[in-house]
């Protein structure tokens, strides 16, 4: 069918004001997605033959975006449809007259009854629809598409009710050599598109749909393809880098972002004094990211440079200007920076702990100066848990927040932590105080490092454990996708922080502190089961991530063990016990005795009765079991889970051979009793892991 299909170049550019750059790579990418979507639903399913030999290309620059098809069907062809109605042997009464079902089904079908055939014991109505040009199709899966890209707030200009995320200029529809006549967005198409702002600021004429990137890069200095731009931009940066013997530091967002505001990029390279490398670099830099998009430099030693490198969208014939007004713009950028540095450190972080009183946290919790005083328990606390010292993780505690009160982060809210730090040294604090401003926010996001100092790990545990009771506390857990307050993201690193760091801590016993610690909590009862309970259920993303199947976590999770280093352990053992050639028939035969003492209608014994012992396979798993309760308790004591149930994997024969030969629910009810008593005995020893049945 393909073959027979003629095919031709499909072009629809946008033309508009500036887009803006952080958003343009998405609504690009969304662009394309939804024309394509539109052009399957519209040949249904035709659409694998006919789009087998298609190519579908979507480009973005600030003031165009475009999406290009080669080789797009110019018609949808002519298809067959069946539409099926009542069975045939109701279909007609016994005079052979049709029945209402039969004739509602006909005008539902907008014909007659004649028309109707019998199909496999169905009558149906066969549709024939002619093939159509898909030039009259494409308007409108362009119009859908427009307004389905992700526009948090569209606007209007001038006195039109047309609406999109920046005014409209023109508009190009071509397929093949001929403009598809439309009208979009209150836009006449057309086959002129322009090209750059100053370089070539006049018309292009398309002649076809195929000379679209050529012309518009050779005649009119637009690069339109966004990733080729945005490798420009890159290796362009690098090599600036290279020129001034340093390494050009590329932000990935960064990147996106200028490319979304050049459309013939070049890059060039300034240098500001040397004096204000006496700021901590982060400041400089986010003052040259954040307020003027330069890229920074550092030295072979990790050390800023007094260098930056901006993307000009302009090929000057003096770039010296270009780069001598961007120092200008800079200089005050960087001084501004310089005075907030020494200004703030005029004042400690310690006389800014009243200041704390001043911002609320939460209307429900209280004040930043409430959440301070709560964490500097808890860190304490955490602290003495992990025999650390507990004045510094106090003392860390009080001054995390107090950075927000400084022109620095109030500039640069990015700073926040980072310039505590700093400060802090300046107080002459101790360095572990001093560090954990920083690392209280450590991981900030997922792989992110995880604080070293002693203060810094209680700090950033304390802070978030605070949060999450707070939270619950109030009624305020995460619901579906809600969740501003980031509790599962905190939860996250909780548990990294607790797992790679190897901690010994348990939540049950950090949540009830933390709950402890807030004067009233609506929802306190209970809050340690609900806090954890949630904080667990974070693993199970975690193990998948690592590749850990489903079912062994959900083996842990059964035992619910509080400890998340110990969690981690009892998963890591179960993963392993899972390769084991013994592994399936010790979780079938798990699971057959939880489902057998599941059954049982009073509570089974725990002891097991030597003289009620008759068949030799019950005496060898019941002299079996017991030597495995002595041997295993040390390694379930030493959190060894690994080599529990490497040794457990031994009983499988002896296992085996018990439900082979022996009748548990025996008629003597003392044997009965005493065999599931056994078995309950084998159970537990494999609870000491995991509910391994969970495994079968």
């Amino acid at each position: 069918m393909a073959n027979a299909i003629t095919r031709q170049d499909f072009l629809f550019e946008l033309g508009t004001e500036e887009l803006p750059p952080k958003a343009l790579k998405s609504l690009s990418q969304a662009l394309e997605k939804e024309v394509v979507n539109g052009l399957k639903e519209l040949f249904g399913k035709q659409a694998a033959d006919v789009f087998s030999d298609t190519t579908v290309n979507s480009y973005a620059a600030p003031r165009r975006l475009a999406i290009v098809i080669n080789n797009l069907a110019d018609e949808v062809p002519s298809s067959t449809f069946m539409m099926q109605g009542p069975p045939a042997r109701i279909a007609f009464d016994a005079d052979g007259n049709p029945t209402k079902a039969l004739e509602g089904f006909a005008r539902k079908c907008s014909t007659t009854v004649d028309q109707l055939e019998d199909v496999d014991g169905k009558m149906s109505f066969r549709q024939e629809l002619p093939a159509k040009a898909i030039s009259k199709e494409l308007p409108s899966i362009v119009e859908q598409a427009l307004s389905k890209l992700p526009i948090p707030k569209r606007m209007r200009w001038g006195d039109s009710r047309t609406e999109f995320v920046r005014p409209v200029k023109w508009l190009v529809m071509l397929l093949g050599d001929e403009v598809i006549d439309c009208e979009i967005l209150g836009l006449k198409s057309g086959r002129v598109t322009r090209g750059h702002r100053f370089h070539y600021n006049q018309e292009i004429e398309l002649n076809n749909a195929n000379e679209y990137l050529e012309n518009l890069e050779s005649v009119g200095k637009v690069m339109a393809d966004f990733e080729e731009r945005r490798e420009k931009i890159r290796a362009q940066v690098i090599a600036e880098g290279e020129l001034i013997h340093g390494i050009a530091q590329i932000d990935e967002d960064l990147l996106d972002e200028v490319t979304g505001l050049n459309e013939w990029p070049v890059a060039l390279t300034g240098r500001f004094d040397q004096r204000f490398l006496d700021v901590p670099s982060q400041a400089l830099i986010s003052s040259m990211k954040e307020h003027q998009k330069y890229f920074h430099v550092m030295d072979n030693s990790g050390k800023l440079m007094p260098f930056f490198i901006t993307i000009a969208n302009i090929e000057s014939t003096d770039p010296q200007q270009v780069i001598h007004g961007n120092e200008k713009v800079i200089r005050p950028r960087l001084a501004d920076a310089a005075f907030f540095f020494e200004t703030d450190k005029k004042r400690t972080l310690e006389s800014r702990i009243d200041d704390l009183n001043n911002i609320v946290f939460q209307k429900d919790l209280g004040t930043l100066h409430d959440k301070a005083v709560r964490v500097a328990a808890l860190a304490k606390h955490i602290a003495a848990t992990l025999g650390q010292d507990e004045s510094k993780a106090e003392r860390a505690a009080m001054l995390a927040k107090t950075d927000l009160m400084t022109d620095m982060v109030f500039e640069f809210p990015d700073l926040q932590g980072l310039m505590g730090y700093h400060y802090a040294l300046n107080d002459g604090e101790d360095e572990g105080v001093a560090l954990a401003q920083n690392e209280q926010y450590m991981p900030r996001f997922a792989g992110d490092v995880l604080p070293e100092s002693e203060p810094g790990i209680a700090v950033a545990l304390a802070d978030r454990l605070d949060t999450l009771t707070g939270l619950f506390g109030i009624n305020q857990p995460p619901t579906g996708s809600k969740d501003p307050f980031a509790l599962r993201r905190a939860s996250l690193g909780i548990l990294r922080i607790i797992v790679e760091r190897k901690l010994d801590l348990d939540l049950a016993d950090l949540i009830q502190v933390a709950a402890d610690n807030h004067n009233d909590l609506p929802a306190r009862k209970g809050i340690e089961t609900k806090v954890t309970d949630f904080m667990l259920e974070r693993f199970r993303a975690w193990y998948d991530d690592e590749g850990i199947a489903v079912e062994v976590y959900l083996a842990v999770h059964a035992l619910k063990p509080t400890k998340p280093l110990e969690f981690d352990q009892r998963v890591q053992a179960v993963s392993h016990f899972r390769t084991l050639s013994e592994a399936q028939a010790l979780a079938a035969a798990n699971k057959r005795v939880s489902n057998i003492l599941s059954k049982q209608d009073s509570e089974v014994g725990d002891s097991v009765s030597e003289a009620l012992l008759q068949e030799d396979a019950e005496k060898a798993l019941a002299k079996a079991v017991a030597a495995k309760q002595s041997e295993l308790a040390p390694l379930v004591a030493a959190g060894d889970f690994k080599s529990v149930l490497e040794q457990l994997a031994e009983l499988r024969p002896t296992v085996d051979t018990f439900f082979d030969d022996v009748m548990v629910m025996a008629d003597d009810e003392s044997v009965r009793n005493n065999r599931l008593a056994l078995l309950k005995q084998l159970r537990n020893l494999f609870l000491g892991v995991a509910d391994i049945s969970a495994l079968s």
